[in-house]
């Protein structure tokens, strides 16, 4: 399998699949720091640079039409931090471009008798209850009505499908606390493809309690300590107190200016998190964004910016099992 990916970052979604043999046929990036991380660990994979180019470009045959079309589009725009202008932001407006993307390139694969790409997308939960219905009109672009569609309450929930003339499509808010991170991080996913043989519903719902296979998934796995130095983390609330945990705050790009969680050390100092905490709690390797010219606000911007590692490697294991032909669990309506 190989994929695309826009609003690549420091490539979350690599180093999450990389284990299952899947490999990078093209980045995204605009941000400076970023994209040389990206050349640091990745210098034999091309920066595509803006994502708004990449539709025209495979159509021409300039650009491979991948299996699989993965990214993150800027989270600025349906963030509840934010000012929450959705698709009338710029940035939130690049999730109706990721879809015309995903229509190229299926319209340059089935020209060559493959079948359609599967698509992943990733945001902030906020874009469920965006007050333009931004959801709504990605889901409606992406399954081909024509319409945005509606939610049936107030807004989007936790989980759903939507089965179009063009796409099936399914979404569920999964929080990385469930895969060991020690952080609190809950985040949409959708899963996508035009492919009659794969269920997205049943790539995203298991049988069991999430919380369960994801145990299973992280078995056997070394984490560095968190804190690195054995101090006492205390997450910062919104009461403007602290509360001693083992999990931090949710890791943001606004975090260069403002990170609020604390660690006590053992012989009584007052420190921030480190760029090295940063990366364990997004599931990195230590050191991934060490690199020459880096400085600690950089780091925790690209890291607060990006995908948590372990959930999109629980997310590329479901596909890997649904396209390896494995019996999945029937959909578990509860849960969904």
């Amino acid at each position: 399998m190989i994929y695309g990916s826009v609003c690549s970052g420091i490539e979350a979604a690599s180093l999450a699949w990389e284990p299952l043999g899947w490999n990078p046929a093209w980045f995204a990036e605009i941000e400076p720091f970023p994209s040389e991380v990206l050349t640091h660990h990745w210098p034999h994979v091309t920066n595509l640079g803006d994502m708004t180019k990449i539709a025209t470009a495979v159509l021409k045959g300039d650009v491979v039409a991948p299996d699989i079309l993965v990214g993150g589009t800027p989270c600025q725009a349906f963030s509840v931090a934010g000012a929450r202008e959705g698709l009338a932001d710029d940035r939130g407006f690049l999730t109706i471009k990721y879809v015309e993307l995903a229509n190229a390139i299926d319209q340059k694969r089935a020209a060559a008798g493959a079948v359609p790409c599967i698509t992943v997308w990733e945001n902030v939960k906020g874009v469920l209850s965006s007050k333009d219905n931004a959801f709504g009109a990605y889901l409606g672009f992406l399954a081909g009505e024509g319409c945005e569609l509606v939610p049936p309450g107030r807004k989007w929930d936790n989980a759903g499908c939507v089965y179009g003339p063009k796409r099936a499509i399914a979404w569920r808010v999964i929080d990385a606390k469930y895969f060991g991170a020690p952080q609190q991080r809950e985040r949409v996913y959708v899963v996508s493809t035009a492919r009659t043989d794969i269920d997205p519903a049943r790539v995203l719902s298991e049988w069991q309690s999430l919380c369960w296979e994801a145990a299973q998934a992280s078995k056997g796995r070394e984490r560095c300590p968190f804190p690195v130095d054995g101090g006492t983390l205390y997450r910062f609330k919104r009461t403007d107190s602290y509360i001693e945990d083992q999990r931090c705050s949710t890791l943001t790009a606004r975090d260069y200016k403002d990170a609020r969680d604390l660690v006590v050390t053992h012989d009584g100092r007052v420190r921030g998190l480190s760029a090295e905490e940063y990366e364990i709690a997004m599931g990195f390797p230590v050191g991934h964004t060490a690199i020459p010219g880096s400085t600690l606000a950089k780091r925790r911007k690209a890291l607060g910016n990006s995908m948590n590692v372990e959930s999109m490697h629980w997310l590329g294991q479901r596909i890997d099992l649904h396209l390896s032909e494995i019996d999945l669990p029937a959909v578990d309506e509860e849960a969904a």
